[in-house]
């Protein structure tokens, strides 16, 4: 048994490795958006304890921004559940893409990598997993690598946050920049760029029409709808038999 368990180990030590390794990139983006939440997260009233649970059980940087600014602007308890709720549909789009490399995975294994699934370490897992030298064990170490990340650095900016002004260092802008950052990594030949532009020129439409959040998911599907398309007709499909 004791031979057993140490071979386990053994077989952990290198994924855990791996994982960790690629979830510094994410890690030190979520130092600096993470403090920048904390500190607005203490402007607004909230103590660092209670940014620590809301990290831990939210995980969700955008959602977790929003909460924040309707709390501030004093909105109740519903808007907010539903705003946050709108917000992270996306994951269901996200969800979807990696469902393909879970097919055979314990559903206990299953819920933790769920949990552990954001923006950033969903465009970092979906790389490497179409490298075809990734596993989920090696994911779900990332997942929660980028988790022990955000919830410490939001602590740390909610204990920070009393010395710091209110906007400065341009904290506001932080979730928006992270956000460009992931565009720009994703962009990986001109269909990426279409799908993109016509993304955010739906989204920037639409927001306009649909009131809430709803505009971003229906901007994403239809962006992701065209593309399919796109990509099935001839010019790109010469492209891609071309290269």
């Amino acid at each position: 048994m004791d031979s057993h368990s140490k071979e386990q180990r053994v077989q952990w030590m290198p994924v855990i490795r791996d994982g960790m390794v690629a979830a510094w990139p994410i890690c030190l983006g979520y130092f600096a958006i993470g403090l920048a939440f904390g500190v607005i997260a203490q402007k607004a009233g909230l103590h660092p304890l209670e940014i620590g649970v809301m990290s831990l059980l939210v995980f969700a940087g955008s959602a977790q921004f929003i909460a924040v600014s309707m709390l501030s602007s004093g909105a109740g308890f519903m808007p907010i559940v539903v705003t946050t709720f709108m917000v992270n549909l996306r994951h269901l789009l996200m969800s979807s893409s990696l469902a393909i490399y879970f097919q055979r995975i314990n559903s206990g294994w299953l819920t933790l990598f769920a949990y552990g699934i954001t923006d950033e370490s969903f465009a970092m897992n979906l790389t490497r997993f179409r490298s075809k030298s990734w596993d989920w064990r090696r994911a779900l170490v990332l997942n929660h690598t980028a988790n022990i990340a955000w919830i410490g650095s939001t602590v740390a900016g909610g204990y920070g946050g009393q010395f710091i002004p209110a906007g400065a260092f341009g904290i506001d802008y932080a979730l928006i920049a992270m956000f460009l950052c992931l565009l720009v990594f994703q962009l990986r030949g001109l269909l990426y760029v279409i799908s993109a532009l016509i993304a955010g020129l739906l989204a920037v439409f639409i927001s306009l029409i649909v009131p809430g959040n709803a505009y971003i998911v229906i901007a994403s599907v239809i962006a992701a709808t065209i593309g399919v398309f796109l990509r099935k007709s001839r010019f790109f499909t010469k492209r891609e038999q071309g290269s």
